[in-house]
């Protein structure tokens, strides 16, 4: 029987939270710093974005290994090692100065990564189900989001005082300064126990037995290819923001990071909403399709400001329209697919984030070979945009033929 959400203390939501930040902080908190390390690095600042990509593959790698192992092991034992791993490779970043050695370090950064972020919706699916688990995926979200708003300004301050390995520096204590404060968070607590109690009487399933069990699980695919294509229009504009900003429209580094802030605002707003929506009885489902609609008219909107050379004034609204919708999206994709899953919740948190950070990643890195023009920008945020648009248009025609 799963927990009601009353039942969790708000300090475990926040420290949940704050696990989960270390992938927006890790994405985030360098992209001022890239002509910065491009400079040290000899290299031009679209290498660097490449360490974007490179950061997002191995993440989800990093989940595949993390999920049947949180399941098998217990959620505890793969968050701390997580947290260790990500600690080294932010320590060893600081004294990687060429191109290959800092992706490598990424790399190892992002395994790490993995381990924490596939730990923290099996937990919650450990907790509670249903509306409950939207409500408390919309939370977890709703402190989330202040990671990507706040991460740009740090890294500008930090770029103002020091060199960019100050930036890796700071990413090393963060996940140093989880470790103490999970550690008291969760002592005696039931999550991070093996996901089924059972588990100490019947033999766990192997690491391709689990994934096949997710992948039977037919209802719930199209959460993986919806996630897959709402998550790549954020990533492509992240891999591309520092261009799109700093270099097509001419504004500074600090103006870059509260144009890039003024996207988490309208996420921020856009989850407020969703969880006013989930307490007067809005289905998970129902919002996640008005999100899906959100965000494909905010794709519309600029790639029409793209190809008539629109001033940013018009341009911010549209991506924040865009952007802003994925804090509705995001924990309502969570929800419905981690619906499907009481057993073997690590597995299958595992895939929605290896599905999610992967597919990422590679339209991601197919969008750095393509002209680099904010039209062609725009245009492959569009056609990411409509892998969503396909799974929302499936999910009503399956809902028509019920």
């Amino acid at each position: 029987m799963p927990y009601r959400s009353s039942s969790i203390p708000l300090t475990l939501v926040v420290a949940l939270a704050a696990a989960m930040m270390l992938g927006p902080f890790s994405l985030d908190t360098y992209l001022p710093a890239f002509p910065a390390i491009a400079q040290d690095l000899g290299v031009s600042s679209q290498a660097v974005a490449v360490s974007v990509s490179v950061y997002i593959f191995f993440l989800a790698i990093g989940q595949l290994i993390g999920g049947p192992l949180s399941d098998q092991l217990g959620r505890k034992p793969v968050l701390f090692a997580g947290l260790g791993l990500f600690a080294l490779a932010s320590a060893l970043l600081v004294y990687l100065h060429t191109l290959p050695h800092f992706l490598a370090g990424r790399a190892l950064q992002a395994l790490g990564a993995g381990w924490v972020l596939v730990s923290v919706p099996a937990m919650v699916r450990d907790r509670v189900s249903g509306q409950e688990a939207a409500k408390l995926f919309s939370l977890l979200g709703l402190i989330l989001v202040a990671a990507p708003a706040i991460a740009p300004s740090v890294g500008s301050l930090l770029l103002k005082v020091g060199p960019w390995m100050g930036i890796f520096v700071f990413m090393a204590a963060y996940a140093l300064l989880l470790i103490p404060v999970l550690l008291m968070v969760l002592a005696g607590d039931a999550v991070g126990v093996p996901a089924a109690k059972a588990a100490t009487t019947q033999p766990r399933p192997g690491l391709l037995r689990a994934y096949g069990a997710v992948f039977a699980t037919r209802p719930a695919l199209v959460y993986l290819l919806w996630q897959v294509g709402a998550f790549s229009v954020m990533m492509v504009f992240i891999t591309h923001s520092s261009f799109i900003y700093q270099n097509h429209f001419g504004r500074s580094a600090d103006t870059f990071a509260l144009m890039f802030g003024a996207n988490i605002v309208a996420m921020f707003s856009c989850n407020l909403f969703n969880r006013f929506l989930l307490t007067r009885g809005f289905s998970s489902i129902a919002i996640l399709r008005g999100a899906t609609a959100l965000q494909g008219v905010g794709l519309l909107c600029l790639v029409i400001c793209a190809l008539m050379h629109g001033s940013i004034w018009v341009f911010l609204p549209a991506m924040m329209l865009t952007i802003g919708a994925h804090g509705a999206l995001s924990p309502n994709l969570q929800a419905c697919y981690m619906e499907h899953f009481p057993h073997n919740g690590g597995a299958a948190a595992a895939l929605l984030g290896a599905f999610q950070f992967g597919g990422a990643g590679v339209m991601s890195a197919l969008s750095g070979l393509l002209p680099h023009t904010l039209p062609v920008v725009m245009l492959a945020m569009l056609a990411c945009g409509a892998m969503a648009q396909g799974c929302l248009w499936f999910s009503l025609h399956r809902r028509r033929g019920a």
